[in-house]
């Protein structure tokens, strides 16, 4: 369902990571991945969060050795795009799947 949502943000130039970075500087974490990282309600989870917000942030309260390696599991499950990761918090991307529900507008250089 979101392969191609998945493919076209895996497409995302250095200048719109910059974009969502700084859209998400205000935004407080909203999952977080505690012992269980991999599980079932974890990944549902996450799958509305992103929904809801399209732009979130995942902190890691355990694993954090693992975090880049988890994070990119969990865009991998979701179909987000990773972002960045600063410190034991990770900022995540994807599109709503309805165009017409989408909160971000991503900037495009060169179209006009």
């Amino acid at each position: 369902m979101y392969g191609m949502i998945q493919n076209m943000a895996s497409q995302l130039a250095g200048y719109q990571r910059a974009y969502l970075k700084r859209r998400a500087h205000a935004l407080e974490p909203v999952v977080t991945v505690g012992k269980l990282a991999n599980s079932a309600a974890l990944q549902e989870h996450l799958d509305r969060e992103l929904n809801n917000h399209e732009l979130i942030k995942i902190r890691f309260v355990d694993h954090k050795e693992e975090r880049h390696q988890l994070a990119r599991e969990l865009c991998s499950v979701s179909g987000a795009e990773l972002v960045t990761i600063i410190g034991h918090v990770a900022i995540l991307y994807r599109a709503h799947a309805e165009p017409e529900q989408r909160r971000i507008s991503i900037p495009q250089r060169g179209v006009q």
